[in-house]
């Protein structure tokens, strides 16, 4: 029996995320939108009421066309599109975090007791003989939890900056400085996402680096609380957007010249014109390339975090003095390359698949030229 495609994609997902939008077009008209007009008439917004005869037209949204595709249900940069990449950024970042638990558990032990562990074959030996398979996953409760929280702030934040500060620059400024612009949107949407993960982020390592500690969230996080209290949670907060904020900043900014890096000189074909699978692909090759230089970047902040969180009253001056500034940038740094370059990859391609799932086109891509309308002359 035939399965209806639209039917099967609502019966999974919320159905807000395909409601339509109180002043948008009706959904009759979504899927019988063939004309140019309809596609430019929410993203452009008139000089003069709307009942003037005056010509003159001022572009406002420049970045992404209305999607005009038959089956599109979800309007770009509506609350139901905030909606759609927030949800992928969940699964994008709690489910890929989760599935590297063991690489990360690894890395957390070598950045805190190098001595025992000493390389990535040694430290999953060690883990094996002392707690069992078992051990590779403990802690993948506050990382699940925690970084789909923060995976839902950093995409669906990154979106909402991206386009307002794409809004405030004008077309012509995008065009001259959208690298400075996704910097800006990405560091914007971290400031918010590493609040909602620095509590989970505080207890999974302490649960991953202290043995008998906990035995996950479910206690470790009562426990915690007890013995540093609720503010100690935020302990690790600023070296925390010390990690995040480059690495995020780089992941996005250097993704979105990557990519369009990719369809403008790899590929021949435009990328409206390639197909949904070989788009994911660049998606995926692009986000690994990434991540490998978010992982240099954001590493030395790293050995701080696992270090603060491991340590109670520990201090950054603590951290350097034990660790040295050597070690503060190249301890587990190998590892984390694998990691993060494998983890970033992933998590683009699955949130370019569920924007492409819902009906919205892939991250990225050639930038158009700067495209205002210039005002009618009298």
């Amino acid at each position: 029996m035939a399965i209806d495609s639209d039917s099967f994609k609502q019966s999974l997902l919320p159905s807000f995320l395909y409601s339509s939008a109180p002043n948008s077009f009706s959904l009759d008209r979504l899927l019988n939108a063939n004309s140019p007009a309809f596609s430019a008439s929410r993203f452009t917004i008139p000089d003069a009421p709307a009942a003037s005869s005056s010509p003159s037209i001022k572009a406002r949204t420049f970045m992404i066309p209305s999607p005009n595709e038959p089956g599109k249900k979800i309007e770009m940069y509506s609350p139901q599109f905030y909606a759609a990449c927030t949800f992928g950024g969940i699964l994008s970042c709690g489910l890929t975090h989760m599935a590297v638990t063991p690489l990360d558990l690894v890395k957390c032990n070598m950045q805190i007791d190098p001595a025992k562990y000493k390389s990535i074959s040694s430290g999953f030996g060690v883990l094996l003989k002392e707690q069992g398979v078992r051990g590779f996953f403990r802690g993948w409760v506050p990382t699940l939890l925690g970084y789909s929280a923060q995976g839902a702030c950093k995409f669906g934040f990154y979106e909402f900056f991206k386009k307002y500060y794409s809004d405030l620059a004008g077309p012509e400024y995008f065009a001259k400085y959208k690298t400075l612009i996704y910097l800006a949107g990405s560091a914007s949407a971290e400031v918010i996402a590493d609040v909602a993960l620095c509590p989970f982020e505080a207890v999974k390592v302490r649960v991953q680096t202290q043995p008998g500690f906990a035995r996950g969230l479910s206690d470790g996080l009562p426990k915690f609380v007890r013995s540093e209290g609720a503010v100690g949670l935020y302990k690790g907060i600023v070296p925390l957007w010390g990690r995040q904020i480059p690495y995020t900043m780089m992941k996005f900014a250097s993704f979105e010249t990557i990519v369009e890096m990719i369809y403008k000189y790899g590929i021949p074909t435009p990328k409206e014109q390639c197909s949904k699978s070989l788009q994911l692909g660049v998606s995926f090759a692009g986000g690994y390339v990434a991540g490998v230089f978010c992982a240099i970047v954001s590493h030395p902040a790293d050995n701080l975090v696992s270090f603060l969180n491991n340590a109670k009253g520990a201090t950054v001056g603590d951290a350097v003095k034990k660790l040295g500034l050597w070690g503060l940038f190249t301890r587990g740094l190998p590892l984390r390359i694998v990691m993060i370059g494998t983890l970033t990859g992933a998590q683009w391609g699955i949130y370019d698949a569920f924007k492409v799932f819902v009906g919205l086109p892939t991250t990225g891509g050639v930038a158009p030229a700067a495209a205002a309308v210039e005002p009618a002359k009298a």
